[in-house]
């Protein structure tokens, strides 16, 4: 028997280490929190072959640190590195750099301050430890993170009148000076080899200063870089912000916001931000208005700031009311009065030929006077047009400050006439532009060494300040991509500035994955197998899935058969991805940050590793797999008799795509089971439609285009078409939402509080009244949006016999219209906005697709759950955890979609490049315009799903009123060019200014030719 003996620490040598503090629930009361901490002298410091060390525990995390540290200059002997807090906030792209190769100790106080900071950050930091380092040398380098507020020596205790950071800048210290100390300690007094020099690395003056009165050894940023191997191109990457103090830094809104007493004396061109205690008193008491900032497509002087207290966006005009905020900030805005209120401008305004003469170095006169024009006339515009047409007059404001930055790495290309014409070739450090690829967001100032070299390439740029007295931000270089126009930095570049995670799976995702890799099966049934306890055997059923083609990643499956009262047995099957992903472990928690599949023309960024999403989880045929099943009893007319839901293993009899089940059902001659099962489907399918169209379903469009590549192996294409949809496409997607609304009753009714569901809330009338205004006036037809089912009756109405292609347009502009759907936890809302305005379903979730969305996994585990198959973990039976995870996942499908588009619209240019070139000048195709500028007009071709724009510099007649330009033909008479026109377009790729990759470029052939104008 095991003896066990219990030590307990005398009385007279007890460390208190408490921490005490007040927290305010939701209902507004406030609570004393006490946290006690066990205090341990059994925690390592990382160092491999410590002496000291060697007799403790091995943690789960082996040591990283190599024990005589990594070289510096200062530091003959090594030095293993200790950042503060703000090195990682303010430099997380120096560490990330792969030339630098340092032993970096990450101390827990750091990780829990750099977390309640910054996630995107904090995320970064868990990454760069989980990676130990690799991007360093090889054999160099390594991150070790250290539980200091746990071990007994390294703990603190807030002492009287000490305020949060003093006390953690005082743990860092004391962690720094402990490190020290020990690292000596573990090197014989006359070995041969000194003890490496632990660095405390701080920008913080007062840090600094306490250091060096302690005899710690510290070094700011920059002082540290100099001595590095590579220190020029690390001061590259180094972050543009002012060395001060912590309570500097942190006042207000945050370091590099306000840009307080850094304007060298120049006028200020921009308002200071309020205080934050200001600003969170105002959205409070309603004087102040919170939304995201969304830049204007058309114009850079315009953005809108959505704000749910109010029926429609915020107008924000003018670089002074704008007041520096970036696409995707949160703000907060001053409403003017409503005498002041404006409409959008009616003029395209491109940001690139406004500031066209701008000098990166600081001189901006010229540019500014230009811009101040466009500005006034802008201006003047927006309030005529406001009077005249009172139907897009919005709520107007300004912006007065930032309660959450979005600030990011932006993938940029240089502008290559910002450089110096002497320094065109010369290495010195100089001040450039850094263009952004996204055409809304503002050009970033920086300052480097390696000019020349990146001109013409695609680059990585973070942003780090904003001062007042500067008209664009000032950030630092982080990393090239490769040529721009060359497929892999296009890539790359797209993947970047969608912020779709990448990276190849690390080694611990990778452990999770069954240990017999490819050759892993389902066991043989038996009594006592764990794997079939419950499930149900549907092995010998006939089972098929129906797909796009090429599509490796099966996630579902169908049956139906007749039984024998005259109902029909219907049955959706999905692979069990919860069986092979448990909860919070290592690939648990990747797929949680990946959210989603992302699908791109030539490539596929999986969510989960693709020995599970192509293989094991994927239902192949002829291959017994495990599935989730949703079985109903229908009777013919499709009504729901009854519905269970059973784990199962199935062996699926065929794989079609849709084309091959299509041709099949309609092939008359088949009468196999398998066939009379497609036909079933089908026919219940209809009827399920039927239903839920008469139920207020809404048909919505949106463009999709199928991009036809030179071979199968080829990453070249040749041509774009549109998807064809068959009557296969409807069935699954209508058995696919019937599973999806059915587990959605089910984990509502047994997790009330936590369900994860998704919802369509309805639109607010607003977004409509253009919409409506122009159909009425271009076309008498009227669009009621008093309801799902009305919407959904007015649309079919919208049809012009001469335009077969008009009903889909309007039905593309309706979407556009809409709000987007998201998921939620279902105790967060109210029961009465649970429904799914598109579909017209009361409750609504998504279930069918686990191998490329999380939310669909968290499902299942709440589904299995519900079913007593297995209890559900304890994290999902926390409504605030499940509202952290939903909100990454609804903005990780966000920028999945706008990811998978973006690709889409680089490959339809490249298409149209090579179409160009083979025919030998510019491709015409039939457009719709769909909006009218004054000094131009936007045009759709719903062939290709593209959307342009067609400017002209001479001056035109512009009528707002009646959605219509007026322009000068060649004999002199005036042609109107109005919404919902058909025309025809000259389609070419050119390289775009921003972007740097091709650019579709459009002007009018017919029924004028704009390249006159």
């Amino acid at each position: 028997m095991v003896e066990i003996t219990i030590r307990k620490r005398p009385a007279e040598e007890e460390l208190h280490a408490q921490r005490k503090f007040f927290r305010k629930t939701r209902r507004g009361r406030v609570i004393k929190v006490l946290r006690e901490r066990y205090l341990r002298t059994d925690i390592g410091c990382g160092v491999a072959h410590c002496t000291l060390c060697s007799h403790l525990p091995a943690p789960d995390q082996q040591p990283a640190l190599p024990r005589t540290g990594t070289p510096h200059a200062h530091f003959p002997a090594g030095h293993h590195l200790l950042p503060d807090t703000n090195a990682f906030l303010h430099q997380m792209d120096l560490f990330e750099h792969p030339d630098f190769a340092a032993s970096v100790i990450v101390l827990q106080t750091v990780v829990e301050e750099v977390r309640h900071r910054s996630l995107p950050l904090w995320n970064r930091l868990k990454n760069l430890v989980r990676n130990g380092g690799e991007q360093g040398a090889e054999g160099a380098g390594g991150a070790w993170v250290f539980w200091n507020e746990f071990r007994e020596e390294t703990a603190v205790v807030r002492e009287e009148g000490e305020g949060p950071n003093d006390l953690n800048d005082r743990a860092i210290r004391n962690a720094a000076s402990w490190y020290n100390a020990h690292v000596a300690s573990s090197f014989p007094a006359r070995a041969s080899v000194r003890a490496p020099t632990v660095v405390l690395l701080t920008d913080d003056a007062a840090s600094l200063s306490l250091a060096s009165k302690a005899q710690i050894p510290a070094m700011s940023v920059r002082a540290y870089v100099a001595g590095l191997p590579h220190a020029q191109d690390l001061g590259d990457v180094l972050a543009a912000y002012a060395s001060t103090s912590r309570g500097e830094a942190e006042e207000g809104q945050g370091a590099g916001q306000s840009g307080r007493g850094r304007g060298g004396g120049r006028k200020a061109l921009y308002d200071e931000y309020w205080p934050a205690g200001t600003v969170e008193a105002g959205v409070k008491s309603g004087r102040l208005f919170q939304g995201f900032f969304n830049p204007s497509q058309y114009n850079y002087l315009e953005g809108f700031v959505n704000s749910q207290a109010l029926g429609r966006p915020i107008l924000v005009i003018g670089r002074a009311d704008l007041n520096r905020a970036v696409s995707g900030d949160i703000v907060a805005v001053e409403l003017y009065p409503e005498s002041q209120w404006k409409a959008p401008g009616d003029e395209v305004v491109d940001q690139e030929q406004t500031l066209a003469n701008d000098d990166a170095s600081g001189s901006e006169d010229e540019a500014a006077e230009t811009e101040r024009r466009v500005a006034l006339r802008e201006l003047r515009d927006a309030r005529d047009t406001a009077r005249r047409h009172p139907l897009e007059r919005h709520p107007t404001g300004r912006v007065v400050g930032v309660v959450k930055r979005n600030w990011r790495a932006y993938v940029c290309h240089l502008d290559a006439a910002s450089l110096a014409s002497s320094a065109r070739t010369a290495q010195a450090q100089q001040t450039v532009f850094a263009t952004p690829v996204a055409a809304n967001l503002p050009r970033i100032r920086l300052r480097t060494r390696q000019a020349p070299q990146l001109v013409g390439q695609k680059i990585v740029v973070s942003i780090d300040r904003w001062d007042v007295t500067s008209r664009y931000p000032e950030g630092h270089f982080v990393r090239a991509l490769g040529k721009a126009e060359s497929k892999e930095a296009e890539q790359e570049s797209l993947l970047l500035e969608y912020e779709v995670p990448y990276r190849a799976f690390g080694r611990a995702i990778l452990d999770c994955l069954p240990k017999e890799g490819e050759d892993w099966v389902v066991p043989p049934k038996e009594a006592g197998s764990v794997v079939w306890r419950d499930r149900e055997d549907l092995r010998d059923t006939i089972i098929c899935s129906i797909d796009p083609p090429g599509c490796q990643d099966i996630d579902d499956a169908l049956h139906a058969f007749p039984l024998p009262n005259g109902n029909i047995q219907a049955g959706v099957h999905i692979a069990d991805v919860s069986h092979f992903v448990l909860p919070e472990n290592a690939m648990d928690s990747e797929a949680a940050a990946r959210g989603t599949t992302v699908y791109l023309v030539d490539k596929r960024i999986d969510m989960l590793p693709s020995l599970l999403g192509t293989n094991l989880c994927s239902l192949r045929p002829f291959v017994e797999r495990l599935a989730f099943s949703v079985i109903w009893e229908l009777t013919p007319d499709a009504k729901i008799v009854n519905v269970r839901f059973t784990k199962s293993v199935i062996a699926s009899k065929a794989a079609f795509t849709y084309k091959e089940a299509q041709t099949r059902k309609d092939d008359l001659k088949q009468k196999d089971p398998l066939t009379e099962s497609i036909r079933l489907l089908n026919s219940l399918a209809q009827k399920l439609r039927a239903g839920r169209m008469a139920a207020g379903a809404l048909n919505l469009a949106s463009p999709e285009v199928r991009i036809q590549m030179e071979s199968p192996e080829s990453s070249d294409p040749i041509d774009v078409e549109q998807k064809e949809l068959l009557e296969t496409n409807s069935l699954v997607e209508e058995f696919m939402l019937l599973a999806n609304i059915s587990v959605a009753a089910k984990i509502q009714e047994t997790f009330p509080q936590t369900a994860v569901l998704r919802r369509h809330m309805p639109p607010p009338a607003s977004n409509f009244e253009m919409l409506q205004d122009v159909l009425m006036k271009r076309k008498s037809m009227s669009l009621d949006i008093s309801s799902s089912g009305a919407l959904a009756a007015s649309l079919d109405k919208c049809v012009d016999s001469a335009e077969p292609s008009f009903n889909i347009l309007v039905r593309i502009m309706a979407t556009r219209c809409m709000r987007p759907a998201e998921y939620f936890c279902a105790g967060s809302v109210s029961r009465e906005t649970f429904g799914h305005y598109g579909l017209a379903s009361p409750i609504y979730t998504h279930f069918t697709s686990p191998i490329r969305r999380y939310a669909d996994v968290l499902v299942h585990r709440q589904l299995a759950a519900a079913i007593d198959y297995t209890p559900l973990h304890a994290s999902l039976h926390s409504r605030q955890h499940m509202e952290r995870i939903l909100n990454v996942v609804n903005r990780r499908h966000r920028m999945a979609q706008m990811a998978s588009r973006a690709s889409i619209e680089f490959y339809v240019a490249l298409s149209l490049k090579g179409r160009a070139e083979r025919e030998g000048g510019g491709v015409r195709e039939k457009a719709f315009i769909i909006r009218a500028f004054r000094n131009g007009v936007a045009v759709f071709v719903s062939k290709l799903g593209l959307e342009g724009l067609v400017t002209f510099k001479r001056e035109i007649s512009f009528d707002p009123e009646v959605y219509s330009v007026k322009v000068p033909s060649p004999t002199g008479e005036q042609v109107a060019l109005s919404v919902f026109d058909e025309v025809d377009v000259e389609i070419s790729v050119e390289k775009d200014v921003n972007t740097q990759r091709g650019k579709v470029k459009m002007v009018l052939v017919h029924p004028i030719d704009s390249r006159s104008l």
